[in-house]
């Protein structure tokens, strides 16, 4: 049997590919503090420790997600037995980003491997020594026909999406998304993207304000801001705002140090153009926290802005930097008029002990998923769905939903022969009546 359809071949390619990625773990910590000076603790646990923890769970489960799934049968179809069954797609395109290059390049291709999908993998170029070992676990793991890697710029990205494919998985910006999302249609080809958004942290007057500090600053400044799910600027109850500042600045210090540029904790902008479009946002904002840069390291320190306005660089758009803009609110119309002035975004956070508030800020606002009273953490569950709503996505993925996304679900009737009742077949007369007492006792 081939790849496609074999389970046991599958699980095989991914012991092979959990074996190969503990081998090179370390050289891929080592490639991801030269393309950005990504610590090694945070390698561990946003990249590698992820990607060896989805592959073991993966493996385990396998057989019973790929499974035939029994479903309840219509009594229309008395009697049969119905299932659905979990077929690869075919050819699958992976467009992987850089601010993640490891995880988010491994991920998508342990599901697509385990559905039983062929897949080419484009990495990121802005982040060439972890492409590199990316490409050269895969070219060790896979049988090129099976899984490719194809390294290069976005001309490459741009030929590969000219071709055909039964199925596209992209992560990245929104306005990168919308490129593939018109490539694909013009062969009617199923994409997920995952996008970003401007990510809103509302922290209320209740919140337990020194936690809600420790937390925020952890998720906004890992990576140094550049995570598609973190914090992307803060509403803050003006009744607690001045002391609330005062615990960000002091949980910054405790996290960097005084000087955040010589803390070996602190990642760097990925390359010259984000980083001078970060410089850019802090001119002319009032900064509370931070400030300085150094174009030679593409250093930004972790900052604080105060109330920028909205139609201001640094709240036009998603940051993606370690800038975090802290504006105030008295009322949740309030709220509304900033929320409700962007697009869907990926994640929203609530800090409160209000448990009516809490539920109330989840329910009022459209997003991909979020916490409460944390930050970015809801990404760690592969039991929960990660994806975006509207502009910050399409389609959602771990655990087993990145097995689901990777395979067709094709619905199966299987009609019995041991009675055939007649009142489906022509003629009609005198069955319509029967008919009508049967759909009304049926629903």
């Amino acid at each position: 049997m081939s790849f496609k359809t074999d389970i046991n071949s599958r699980k095989q390619s991914l012991i092979k590919l959990l074996n190969c990625v503990q081998v090179h773990e370390q050289e891929i910590i080592t490639a991801l503090y030269a393309d950005f000076k990504k610590p090694e603790f945070e390698a561990v646990v946003s990249e590698t420790g992820y990607v060896i923890s989805e592959l073991k769970h993966t493996i385990n489960n396998i057989h019973k997600w790929a499974k035939p799934q029994k479903v309840l049968p219509s009594l229309l179809n008395f009697p049969s037995t119905d299932s659905i069954f979990k077929e690869p797609y075919g050819k699958v395109l992976i467009i992987a980003p850089w601010n993640y290059p490891y995880q988010l390049s491994l991920y998508p291709v342990i599901a697509a491997v385990a559905a039983g999908n062929q897949v080419v993998l484009k990495p990121s170029e802005l982040t060439p020594n972890t492409s590199k070992v990316v490409a050269k676990i895969i070219k060790e793991t896979f049988d090129k026909k099976h899984v490719d890697c194809i390294e290069g710029n976005h001309e490459v990205a741009t030929e590969l999406l000219a071709q055909r494919w039964d199925y596209i998985f992209f992560t990245g910006s929104v306005a990168v998304g919308k490129i593939v999302a018109q490539a694909a249609a013009k062969n009617l080809t199923p994409v997920t993207l995952e996008l970003g958004g401007k990510n809103p942290c509302i922290i209320d007057e209740t919140a337990n304000l020194k936690l809600a500090a420790k937390r925020i600053v952890w998720g906004k400044f890992l990576n140094a801001g550049q995570t598609c799910i973190a914090p992307d600027y803060l509403l803050v109850s003006k009744k607690v705002k001045a002391d609330f500042v005062a615990l960000l600045k002091s949980e910054i210090a405790n996290a960097y140090g005084n000087n955040p540029e010589a803390s070996k904790d602190f990642a760097r902008i990925i390359n010259g153009k984000n980083w001078k479009r970060l410089a850019l946002m802090l001119k002319e904002e009032k900064i509370l926290a931070g400030g300085e840069i150094n174009e030679s390291s593409f250093y930004i320190a972790p900052t604080l802005v105060d109330e920028p306005k909205l139609d201001s660089l640094v709240m036009k758009d998603e940051i993606f930097g370690p800038i975090l803009p802290i504006l105030s609110y008295s009322n949740e119309s309030d709220l509304a008029k900033v929320i409700s002035n962007y697009e869907k975004p990926l994640s929203m956070f609530v800090f409160t002990q209000n448990k009516s508030f809490a539920d109330k800020m989840i329910r009022s606002y459209s997003f991909g998923g979020g916490c409460i009273n944390d930050t970015v953490i809801h990404f760690s569950n592969s039991r929960l769905p990660f994806g975006g709503v509207g502009h910050s996505g399409i389609g959602a993925y771990h655990g087993r939903r990145s097995f689901d996304t990777f395979s067709h679900h094709k619905a199966i009737v299987k009609k019995g022969n041991w009675i055939d009742i007649p009142i489906r077949y022509a003629p009609y007369e005198g069955k319509l009546k029967i008919l009508r007492r049967l759909l009304k006792w049926l629903s």
